[in-house]
């Protein structure tokens, strides 16, 4: 049988733009299809602007690769019309288990409280995770949104200008030019696109190996996150493991750093350590096998003038914490509804700073987390494995002992707290809704609050009066009036009023909070639209 990542989704086709002279002009050019550059081009797109992915392939990718997906990226997903698809292929967990050598220590719940569309973590192999993305374009543009995708096209010059950018581009029948307003760099963490601008990396190269194998197998494990400190079947090491759709199977085994890597992905190599972890009993066979090393880096900048920045191709983190592909779809929640603005006038061409303000925070939110995962899982002295081997000992029978295991800090939502978008609290409120955090989901009637807020700016109100038409410098601000006292949970309380009787927040284009107060008050609101889509107040 076919398998999906040997069928070429977005195959070669002539264009007209190969022939025009001079060079056609784009909105705006992804590079690389991707999970990032797809998930761009979506929300570009759901917005009437246009978007049209290049890659030198025509495929999804070969190989799982990334997993884990957050409860935050499948919100986002969910907004951009494939959510409910991939988590119903995917693999839904919230728990998770640590072992230390033959024993288990503790476990743990990601997502213990209720009143959320969706749960703390689906594992779906990437090759899906894309192909769903794909699908999702293709609606998109047989419903007649400016989104496509050119396969067998890759940029192999860019020269960027004032006001747009020059691309050169590779395909089957030669070169062509093409000009861009703007390019959004997906192309991974090799970005050819980032070269072609002299840029690198800043960061850490870690001192170890992982191998990493996706094995098919008939086996009863428990749809949980199992994690293992020195295991008998790795002594010294670690060991992970992840169920994932179609009855295959995630395997991470340490393997040390003075390695030769082409050996130990051969298979004679690869399966003798797997029947050490899952027994002689257990058939098995290979679907995918690698090896990969621990980094942990970021560019300096992601906003290049007329060229952006996003996923890979910006940032690296140790797989550990599922922090890669997640990260990554913040960055395009982050980028896009900013660009749009821009594009369309009613934002300065300075707002985009604010894109390396938020999410350089948020990569070296996670840069710190993996660091501190990496350093935990491969201790670098004696001193330190003894200290976390007596860590692990204490969690075992002490609940204070857990939070200082590191088996990989889990993905959560990026926080914006030092954001220059953000206005002054003006609510008592619970700090899990102050601004510059993402808003937590909370059932509302029939559905999601989520789902109600859409991908536009919105007024909020929670048993307070505001306005239902608010308009700010050509921005229309819609309102979405909820009662708390007509939710049968009291979940939407909680999350946004705490001790208050009422509140009203802003909520950026991304679902983040902009802005919240007691009341509404014009002046307020006013000034924090302004703040938010980077005008002085």
């Amino acid at each position: 049988m076919t398998k999906i990542f040997e069928t070429p989704l977005y195959p070669y086709v002539r264009h007209a733009d190969q022939s025009a002279q001079p060079p056609v002009r784009r909105k705006v050019v992804i590079i690389g299809a991707g999970p990032i550059g797809l998930a761009a081009a979506i929300d570009l797109a759901q917005q009437g602007i246009e978007a049209v992915i290049v890659d030198d392939n025509d495929k999804v990718s070969f190989g799982s690769r990334a997993i884990c997906f957050a409860k935050r990226p499948l919100e986002i997903l969910d907004r951009l019309g494939c959510g409910d698809p991939m988590v119903d292929k995917g693999v839904v967990w919230n728990l998770g288990k640590v072992f230390f050598d033959e024993r288990q220590v503790y476990d743990f719940n990601l997502l213990p409280e209720k009143g959320h569309k969706y749960p703390a973590f689906i594992n779906l192999q990437q090759y899906y995770f894309e192909e769903y993305l794909v699908n999702r374009a293709r609606e998109l543009e047989q419903q007649g949104a400016p989104i496509e995708i050119r396969g067998g096209n890759k940029v192999i010059e860019m020269t960027p200008h004032a006001d747009h950018v020059d691309l050169t581009i590779g395909t089957p029948d030669g070169p062509y030019q093409l000009q861009a307003d703007w390019v959004i760099a997906c192309d991974g963490a090799a970005s050819p696109a980032r070269q072609m601008l002299g840029l690198d990396f800043v960061g850490r190269v870690f001192e170890d190996n992982f191998l990493i194998a996706d094995v098919i197998m008939d086996a009863d494990f428990p749809t949980e996150r199992w994690f293992w400190f020195d295991p008998p079947f790795n002594k010294g090491q670690s060991a992970l493991l992840h169920k994932q759709p179609d009855g295959v199977w995630r395997i991470d085994l340490q393997l040390g750093w003075d390695i030769n890597k082409e050996e130990e992905k051969k298979p004679e190599n690869v399966i003798p350590r797997l029947k050490a972890m899952l027994g002689d009993d257990v058939q098995f066979e290979l679907e995918w096998v690698s090896i990969y090393t621990f980094q942990c880096r970021r560019m300096e900048k992601f906003h290049h003038g007329r060229v952006l920045f996003a996923g890979d191709s910006a940032h690296q983190v140790s797989p550990f914490g599922a922090r890669g592909a997640n990260s990554g779809l913040q960055d395009t929640d982050n980028l896009c509804w900013k660009l749009k603005l821009v594009m369309e006038g009613k934002a300065p061409e300075s707002l985009l700073d604010s894109y390396d303000d938020e999410r350089i925070y948020g990569a070296d939110e996670n840069i710190l987390n993996s660091s501190r995962s990496t350093d935990f899982i491969t201790p670098k002295s004696e001193m330190s494995r003894l200290l976390r081997d007596a860590v692990l000992d204490l969690s075992e029978h002490y609940e204070f002992a857990r939070p200082l295991v590191n088996s990989g800090r889990l993905s959560v939502p990026c926080t914006y707290d030092q954001s220059p978008l953000n206005s002054q609290d003006m609510l008592d409120g619970p700090a899990r809704t102050r601004p510059g955090s993402p808003c937590p989901d909370a059932p509302v009637g029939d559905g999601y609050l989520l789902n109600q807020l859409g991908d536009a700016f919105t007024l909020l109100s929670i048993d307070a009066e505001a306005p239902d038409d608010f308009e700010v410098d050509g921005i229309k601000i819609k309102q979405l009036a909820l009662s708390s006292a007509d939710m049968e949970s009291d979940a939407l309380a909680a999350r946004y009023l705490g001790m208050e009787s009422g509140a009203v927040y802003l909520i950026r284009p991304d679902q983040h909070v902009a802005a919240r107060h007691q009341q509404f008050d014009k002046d307020y609101f006013a000034n924090a639209v302004r703040r938010a889509i980077g005008k002085s107040v």
